[in-house]
């Protein structure tokens, strides 16, 4: 057959279907990148502005950006905890207002070549259990991770956003304020604003217009936020209420892999490349008033085809009063050996169960086991009803041993 002539075209690499706007990162750290912020405060300004349908490339960093293969303990110790999130943005979406809900779609998770998971004194589920700095430094491509740190461990990649999320407005700045003080006057564990190492420096910093009222980036709130929920992979959709027109977009933490649970207090930790696209809907943030997530059949997909799994129920030691029960200071807590409808300690449990059983059966370190259970095991309810125990189970997929 006879083809008629053409004028020549180049191969498809060159016919760009979508609008890119890509938010880069430059220099070695947050302090040296003007698109970078480690607080949340309406009066940030955006570093960019997109339309919504245009994809969207966030340039991110590590949780922490102190750390490489090389790094021990000890390096773990030394970590600045007041730099932590560097996040990437914020990005002013065109159309949307305080009021509407932003759609946010996750196309694509590019990791770096390098992760890695952190057990920092005095943080993690496993506090009081696990005193010591301890780091496992992974080697990342989009199929798996290892590392030298824990042989014989392989974890499959399911990247996603450990913290995205919108700008806060001026009234659940107030509120948030207001409700996290009342928490630390009764004791509880609060990260009030610190504006050492705040960024950006002239809102959130010593000399910044609102230093006293930049939230840290630890807690998910309203806004979203470091919420670290593993199930909002490439494909799901996450719904965010707008508090500031615009909204204010911003990504980071973005993590290889995680566990339901996050235990140790990390995943594993990495900077990546994240393509999303937004949606706006419109004036519909008095129904989702903090952030809900939809998708297709990405769960399934995420769900172990081989498993090992132990139980907890809240279930302790005469004596013993739980680390997340402190700061209640009751007097009837410590004499039981049962609590009533307790969530926190059937889950410490169950975890605790799973840890000796990794360290009996698969030959790991205690350490070692907590960063497994902390980037791969998950914490499921069982059940909400069965008074007084309610009973969690820790899920561990056992194809990540390799054979």
């Amino acid at each position: 057959m006879l083809l008629s002539a053409t004028a020549a075209h180049a191969d498809t690499t060159s016919v760009k279907a979508w609008q890119i706007v890509r938010v880069a990162k430059t220099g070695a750290h947050c302090v040296d990148d003007k698109n970078c912020m480690n607080r949340m405060h309406p009066a940030i300004k955006p570093v960019s502005r997109a339309n919504p349908s245009q994809h969207i490339v966030f340039e991110t960093r590590d949780a922490f950006s102190d750390f490489n293969l090389g790094s021990k303990p000890e390096d773990v110790s030394a970590a600045d905890l007041n730099l932590v999130h560097p996040l990437t943005g914020p990005v002013f979406i065109e159309g949307a207002q305080r009021g509407d809900v932003l759609a946010v779609t996750l196309l694509d998770v590019q990791p770096d070549d390098y992760g890695y998971t952190v057990i920092v004194p005095g943080f993690g589920f496993l506090r009081d259990r696990f005193t010591k700095p301890f780091i496992a430094n992974w080697k990342l491509n989009r199929k798996e991770a290892v590392s030298d740190q824990i042989p014989g461990v392989v974890i499959p990649f399911n990247g996603f956003m450990g913290t995205v999320g919108v700008l806060p407005g001026q009234p659940e700045v107030a509120t948030i304020l207001t409700r996290e003080a009342a928490l630390q006057s009764a004791g509880g564990v609060v990260l009030t604003p610190q504006p050492l190492g705040a960024l950006p420096s002239d809102v959130c910093g010593q000399n910044g217009s609102s230093k006293n009222e930049c939230l840290r980036t630890i807690p998910p709130r309203e806004n979203g936020g470091n919420m670290d929920i593993k199930q909002m992979v490439v494909g799901t959709t996450l719904l965010l209420p707008c508090f500031v027109d615009g909204c204010g977009l911003f990504v980071g933490d973005v993590h290889f892999a995680q566990g339901d649970g996050e235990v140790s207090g990390t995943a594993i930790e990495m900077g990546a490349t994240v393509t999303l696209v937004t949606e706006i809907r419109k004036a519909q943030a008095a129904k989702v008033k903090v952030p809900h997530f939809e998708g297709g059949d990405q769960l399934i997909r995420l769900a172990p085809t081989e498993f090992y799994a132990t139980t907890g129920f809240p279930l302790k030691a005469k004596g013993q009063i739980p680390p997340y029960h402190t700061y209640l200071d009751s007097q009837k807590i410590g004499p039981l050996e049962n609590l009533s409808e307790d969530l926190m300690l059937a889950a410490r449990n169950a975890l605790i169960e799973l840890i000796d059983w990794m360290v009996s059966e698969k030959g790991l370190t205690p350490e070692q086991a907590y960063v497994v259970a902390s980037v791969a095991a998950d914490l499921r309810i069982g059940n909400v009803v069965d008074v007084p125990n309610y009973a969690v189970s820790a899920i561990l997929p056992t194809t990540i041993f390799r054979k």
